[in-house]
């Protein structure tokens, strides 16, 4: 019986899930603080709901426990604590400079021929995704491409949309490639090695169609020239700012992702593996940083430095540029500006807009400026010149121990962190909904579309698969929707055959409903959106949808169609 804390439960819900499609910001006055504003996003708005159903009483501290620690064999903190261990190993990975040497060796491949470039920069991309997962992918492929297509003159939509579509696609590949897949192995208790065998197949069908369809509505020449004004070939050492630290990260990396597969037969949770070789990840990168730093040796981003007697640090006039990106660019201009080999290559500064960092990072020498003399901080007993000595002596400790230890503090801001309050919020709110009834209800709907032949699992694989591209869009990220139809496929009891059907149909959905209509669609989406502001760029929700149409229903048909023919197969 649907009850009125049912139906405010499912109401509240939904505008949770409008304001993380939508975010809105709410100027508000406080006392002695002034006016401020009040962001209703992402991160805030499942919050607000939770908070409100509890204080309306529809929902409980069980179901907040339930929320965190999990039910039905799914663990939210083991989910998130895997996803951070191997994201973090990545993104050092990735601040190693191994995507941008990987992406100039490409280019120098493909050479000045644009449909072989643009099918390399796409294999590339796949390549990489599957293994480091979508985000650090994301985070470095979007700024080369940024750089490489202004350099190179030509239309950035093409090379934009392709890189995008090949991170997510690439994802479904590995169990720990993208949270939904790791939900998806514990709802349903599909085995971690199982899950990469029952992909794999759809996966190669998305891929090769993907390419296809993104081939076809991107034929003009004004998006893919058929030729390139590339004069030269690029450094591809140049960008490798850490070797060691590459060959370290890879192994540790590579180590990691054997063991989690080997384990998974003897049913151990994933974190208890991930974590450790997390931890030793980040032992290394202190050590190796503090060896770096104590015998005066170039590090990620950081000058060359020396010491005066009296302790201040000095910047060579040698040093290495701010970050990878810095080398990059040079680079790129020197390949479009070198007349000759033997023509010693300038740069042109006011060619290309200076790059922009891909995520923001602590800014040592950015202070906040109180707007008045009332207190407004935590150390406003403090008269103005005190307040603002501590905060550049806090200032100057945060870029000492950044100096220091660079390739933490580079890694830092990058962790998506954003992710953590709000995925234990819609597991907390989804248990709110089955504490209501709607998850029973919905199951019911679920049993009754495919009474007909309830033990054949085409009609579930179709219902799923579909169900979970539109609510990619509609359930706030993909994380939203796979906690969603896993508590909905397991309510429902379906036959052990239908269920699994329904679990790897999930699967390709939860990764290509990434390719979708909305940013929202996943964080990868907002991720990829973010860095294209940071860099000038700007593709509106219409036009995202608009080059993403034609390769979200070829994927869906193919990989559908793929995991129909497995079934099958098995059945």
């Amino acid at each position: 019986m649907v009850t009125g804390f049912a139906i405010a439960t499912l109401v509240i819900f939904i505008c949770s899930i409008a304001f993380v499609i939508y975010p809105l910001s709410v100027p508000i006055r406080l006392p002695y603080i002034g006016h401020k504003r009040i962001h209703i996003n992402l991160t805030t708005a499942p919050i607000f709901a939770i908070a409100i159903l509890w204080a309306a009483q529809c929902l409980g501290p069980t179901q907040i426990r339930d929320g965190i620690v999990g039910t039905d064999g799914v663990k939210p903190y083991n989910i998130l604590i895997l996803f951070f261990s191997l994201a973090y190993m990545a993104i050092t990975l990735d601040i190693t400079g191994v995507l941008q040497a990987a992406a100039f060796w490409v280019s120098n491949k493909g050479g000045s021929n644009g449909w072989k470039l643009y099918l390399y920069f796409y294999l590339m991309l796949t390549v990489l995704s599957v293994f480091l997962g979508n985000d650090p992918v994301i985070l470095s492929g979007t700024a080369f491409l940024v750089y490489y297509t202004k350099v190179s003159e030509l239309n950035p939509i093409s090379w934009l949309m392709s890189e995008f579509a090949a991170a997510n696609t690439a994802s479904m590949v590995l169990f720990l490639g993208n949270p939904t897949n790791v939900v998806i192995c514990e709802g349903f208790q599909v085995n971690n090695a199982a899950f990469t065998a029952y992909t794999i197949l759809p996966f190669l069908a998305c891929n090769l169609a993907c390419f296809v369809a993104l081939a076809f509505q991107f034929r003009n020449p004004k998006y893919l020239p058929r030729r390139l004004n590339n004069t030269a070939d690029l450094d591809v050492r140049s960008v490798l700012l850490d070797p060691q630290g590459a060959w370290v990260g890879s192994a540790l990396l590579g180590a990691c992702l054997v063991v989690i597969i080997v384990v998974s037969f003897f049913h151990v949770d994933v974190w208890k593996i991930s974590l450790p070789f997390a931890v030793a990840k980040f032992i290394y990168d202190l050590a190796w940083d503090h060896y770096r730093f104590v015998h005066h040796m170039p590090m990620l981003g950081i000058p060359q430095r020396s010491s005066t007697p009296d302790g201040r640090s000095l910047t060579s006039e040698t040093a290495l540029p701010a970050d990878s990106e810095d080398i990059m660019l040079q680079q790129l201009k020197r390949r479009m500006t070198q007349p000759a080999p033997s023509e010693e290559p300038h740069q042109q500064p006011d060619s290309t807009p200076s790059p922009l960092p891909v995520t923001a990072s602590p800014t040592p020498t950015t202070t906040p400026t109180p707007q008045s003399g009332k207190a407004s901080s935590p150390h406003a007993s403090l008269s103005l010149p005190a307040q603002k000595s501590l905060a550049l002596a806090l200032a100057n400790k945060r870029a000492r121990l950044r100096a220091h230890f660079p390739t933490f503090f580079t890694a830092l801001p990058r962790l998506p962190f954003a992710l953590v309050p709000f995925a234990f919020a819609q597991f907390i709110l989804i248990e709110g909904l089955a504490h209501q009834g709607w998850i029973d209800v919905f199951a019911s709907w679920l049993r009754h579309a495919t009474r007909r032949d309830p033990a054949s699992p085409f009609v579930t694989i179709w219902i799923i698969g579909v169900l979970g591209i539109i609510l990619c869009n509609l359930s706030g990220t993909n994380i939203g929707a796979t906690i969603l139809l896993t508590k909905v496929a397991r309510a429902a009891a379906l036959p052990p055959h239908t269920e699994r059907a329904a679990a790897i149909s999930l699967a390709v959905a939860s990764n290509i409903g990434a390719v979708s209509f909305t940013f929202s669609a996943s964080l990868a989406g907002l991720l990829w959106r973010s860095i294209l502001k940071q860099k000038g760029i700007f593709i509106g929700q219409r036009t995202f949808a608009f080059w993403n149409t034609l390769p979200v229903v070829v994927m869906g048909a193919v990989g559908f169609s793929v995991v129909c023919g497995e079934m099958a197969v098995l059945r």
